[in-house]
């Protein structure tokens, strides 16, 4: 289970190597471009938040934490959806990327 870590102060999102690898190349990408956009989950564990939204922005530090040493394999097609989705709203909804708590 990989980590995204968002501005180096929340707890990271929990998120299989293979997504994340995927995610890492769609975040980057806008980010490369100076695209700001809105992220979107539903935390796991027993915390206040059942939803969370942050604003991903160039200037906010992002880590990707992989378990795995070797480099998951990437789907264009899987990157090209995301990327459909994530244009048409404005908005990385990661609910149906996610696995369930």
């Amino acid at each position: 289970m990989g980590r995204l870590r968002y501005d180096g102060i929340s707890d990271p999102i929990l998120i299989e190597d293979a997504t994340l690898a995927h995610l890492k190349i769609v975040i980057a990408t806008k980010l490369r471009r100076q695209e700001s956009f809105m992220m979107t989950w539903r935390p796991r564990g027993d915390g206040p938040d059942k939803r969370a939204t942050v604003w991903i922005h160039p200037a906010i530090p992002l880590q990707f934490g992989f378990d795995d040493e070797e480099i998951p394999p990437v789907d264009p097609h899987r990157i090209a959806e995301l990327m459909r989705l994530l244009n048409a709203s404005g908005e990385l909804v990661l609910d149906h990327v996610l696995l369930p708590s």
